[in-house]
């Protein structure tokens, strides 16, 4: 399977002294799913960053390693040359122009396309077929949506630029779990019937196994475990530390194993 997506041995730097990502190492095969999952604070968010050409604006670097993308390099491209190759990411907290209306948010969307008028009023009509809720809330204004509508819409937006991949950062944050099983829904339908490969940044560990191909886990800007996501699902571990369940299926405070213990476990 040939990978759209390659990072190697990535090391970023914030402020020429503070190192956040290790030697990050991580595949996304073209059309597929993969998963990367972790706590706050180990390097989920700055790893979309540095792929989509975001960490300047905090004074942020990729000091070592290579990302390339369909085997070009792209760690040094600014993020307008990014969006252009196909790389579009959705951010965590759901930011809109939320003076905008909805529609005109939507269009937003499609300000690096290159095709005509025609063509994207089509798109349009394709999100509104993917999100009919959207379709309802066109005109209105977006600072007055809930969370799960406004995460719709960004997703939304997002899509009209029409990515060959998605960098999804936390999209089921602070969602009632009725709205998270039909976000999840709409990415899998999105990868499966266009074929969008995604890289999918999640705390929501059950949630993001349950539709990915693959998955890697960070934890202090190191990916310390990748696997099958359906095995990872499985590994006693990751049930234990991410799903919350012990051996026997019980709920388990994890906040109280010792984190060198879980490091060990997963290192040795």
């Amino acid at each position: 399977m040939l990978n759209i997506l390659r990072l190697i041995n990535v090391e970023v730097t914030y402020s020429d002294v503070i190192l956040v990502l290790k030697g990050v190492a991580l595949d996304v095969p073209e059309g597929r799913i993969i998963s990367l999952l972790g706590g706050n604070g180990a390097g989920k968010t700055t790893t979309l960053k540095a792929i989509s050409g975001l960490l300047r604006a905090e004074l942020g670097i990729v000091s070592d390693g290579r990302i390339e993308f369909r085997g070009i390099p792209i760690e040094r491209k600014d993020p307008e040359d990014i969006v252009q190759m196909g790389i579009v990411q959705v951010f965590e907290g759901r930011p809109s122009f939320d003076q905008l209306t909805v529609e005109e948010n939507l269009l937003v969307g499609a300000s690096s396309r290159k095709d005509g008028s025609a063509e994207i009023k089509a798109h349009l009509s394709e999100i509104y077929e993917l999100f009919p809720i959207l379709r309802n809330l066109r005109n209105k204004i977006s600072g007055y949506l809930s969370g799960g509508e406004k995460q719709m819409l960004v997703m939304g937006r997002a899509l009209m630029a029409s990515p060959t991949m998605l960098l999804l950062d936390e999209p089921s944050l602070g969602l009632a779990p009725l709205i998270v099983e039909e976000i999840f829904g709409v990415i899998s339908s999105i990868n499966k019937n266009d074929g969008t490969s995604i890289l999918l940044v999640e705390q929501n560990a059950m949630a993001s196994l349950s539709i990915s191909d693959h998955g890697y886990i960070m934890e202090n800007g190191r990916i310390v475990m990748d696997d099958e996501a359906s095995n990872l699902l499985n590994n006693e571990d990751v049930k234990e530390f991410y799903l919350g369940l012990s051996e026997v299926g019980k709920r388990k405070d994890y906040r109280k194993v010792k984190h060198y213990r879980r490091r060990k476990r997963w290192l040795g």
